[in-house]
């Protein structure tokens, strides 16, 4: 298994990858930790003619916890969850890394690359969406935001412009009477998601649950927000009723894959009992 042939730039800065961006075009991919593109090119899945390694330029991998936590794109798994400011602001965020992949994987793996590759089986889109994650991209215009909510288009495919770099992803920090998790059902060898769901929830002065927000990944083309389960626990109690209502209508609006690993059916009905894992587990949090 022997990639094509193809011309390797290791950037130094930014700009100098968007610009080779921009002079190669769609002859060009963008590589950091490579454990998604190099089997796709070992297998000529992907047949680039230019590759860039953003995993040389300088600053890329800084976090920085203050009011919110900000990740920079270069960012490794295993330095995000080993990460103790992580762990105490936004303790999900840590935890959903930790349970990518393989100790390899982890230790070159990227939050930046994930995100931009937009696996339907990928973890950080599900916490991305039910944290309310902002991506920072920058272009030959500058820098933009980009909600975790328009992040996501369709399988394998993102909001970003063909000449646009990942360079920070920023997430809230949990206070008190907020709580979020992430539950997966892993395949065992690769360990991606058949189903993962990651929700938050922010409690009210009354006990009550002010807010929620619930993700799923895995079970369909991409990750996406789960409405009706939202609007089923916001307002309530949390109790184990209103528990059951929100994951009882979870993912009855979504597409599904069905491949080796789970069928169709067998996704839909795991969306149901992982929603109910992680709301139970989130509001438990936010209880203290």
């Amino acid at each position: 298994m022997i990639p094509s042939e193809f011309q390797y730039f290791a950037p130094a800065t930014v700009d100098e990858a968007v610009g080779l961006l921009q002079q190669h075009g769609d002859d060009a991919k963008l590589i950091a930790g490579g454990h998604s593109l190099l089997p796709a090119l070992k297998l000529r899945l992907s047949s680039p003619s230019v590759l860039i390694d953003v995993s040389k330029i300088g600053g890329l991998d800084t976090i920085t916890v203050n009011g919110s936590v900000t990740i920079g794109a270069g960012a490794t798994y295993r330095a995000i969850a080993s990460s103790d400011a992580v762990r105490g602001a936004c303790g999900v965020l840590a935890e959903c890394v930790a349970q990518i992949g393989d100790n390899q994987v982890r230790n070159r793996g990227t939050i930046g690359g994930s995100l931009a590759h937009a696996d339907p089986a990928a973890d950080l889109p599900a916490v991305a969406l039910a944290l309310g994650a902002s991506v920072t991209a920058k272009g030959p215009g500058g820098e933009r935001s980009i909600g975790a909510d328009d992040m996501f288009v369709e399988m394998l495919t993102t909001a970003l412009e063909p000449n646009e770099v990942i360079i920070a992803v920023t997430f809230p920090t949990l206070g008190a009477g907020e709580g979020a998790a992430y539950e997966k059902l892993r395949q065992p060898a690769s360990r991606y998601a058949i189903v993962g769901v990651a929700a938050y929830v922010k409690l009210g002065a009354d006990g009550n649950v002010a807010e929620a927000r619930v993700a799923v990944t895995g079970a369909g083309p991409k990750a996406v927000r789960q409405s009706a389960s939202e609007a089923a626990l916001a307002g309530t109690s949390g109790d184990e009723a209103a528990v059951a209502a929100a994951a009882a209508v979870a993912g009855d609006d979504m597409d599904y894959l069905g491949d080796i690993h789970a069928s169709e059916e067998y996704r839909r009905a795991m969306v149901k009992v992982y929603t109910r894992r992680a709301i139970a587990s989130a509001l438990a949090r936010a209880r203290g």
